[in-house]
């Protein structure tokens, strides 16, 4: 299945911006990445807390987003590495643009160590600096305390509850909805400043194989 798909249009395309962190590189996620993502995002403690990820998530959902974020232009989307492995994803979405939404999710074995909070903040540099948004908006659900307290850690103020639905779950569920404003992050410069790197793409990827 997936050496049948073509990634030459896609990868002539990639973006080849990184964002370093102290510990973390962010950088595009391509269809080399597929199984990696697969394998991270299958986890139903993930895909309870993430509006959009289904559950189970295949390889074809993991090839899916990927080629999507090439053709629809609607999000910033990064890989989160860790010693050069992927342990999760970050970015923005842009279907609002008035109102572009933060997400990330880590790999189970990745919580409680900080790495959510650093590379939330290495998107929200890379938005503000390189983006005229106004305001960026975020959510986690009412029983998702860490979440809570990572936003929290990034700037976010509290706006209130919202219903929305989660893939996952099949239904709707209270949602706490946070919002940053620029001159709110303007004034957090004390945070280690995420570093811009372009790098050259390799020539050629090979996709993942089962």
């Amino acid at each position: 299945m997936l050496q049948d798909l073509s990634t030459e249009g896609f990868l002539r395309r990639a973006s080849s911006i990184v964002l370093d962190t102290v510990r973390l590189a962010l950088r595009q996620p391509t269809l080399v990445d597929v199984k990696a993502i697969a394998c991270l995002a299958n986890d139903r403690r993930i895909a309870e807390n993430t509006r959009r990820l289904p559950h189970p998530y295949t390889l074809r959902d993991a090839e899916q987003f990927i080629c999507g974020l090439n053709m629809a232009r609607r999000e910033s989307a990064f890989l989160i590495t860790y010693d050069d492995a992927p342990i999760g994803m970050a970015g923005i979405d842009w279907s609002t643009p008035e109102m572009p939404e933060l997400g990330c999710w880590l790999g189970v074995e990745f919580w409680g160590h900080g790495f959510a909070t650093e590379a939330a903040r290495a998107v929200i540099d890379f938005t503000f600096r390189e983006h005229d948004a106004a305001v960026l908006t975020a959510g986690a659900r009412v029983v998702n305390p860490a979440s809570r307290r990572v936003l929290e850690k990034c700037g976010f103020q509290w706006t209130g509850v919202e219903l929305h639905r989660f893939t996952a779950l099949g239904s709707s569920t209270p949602v706490d909805s946070f919002r940053l404003d620029r001159r709110v992050w303007s004034s957090l410069k004390r945070w280690r400043e995420s570093v811009r790197r372009d790098d050259a793409l390799p020539a050629l990827f090979m996709p993942a194989a089962e």
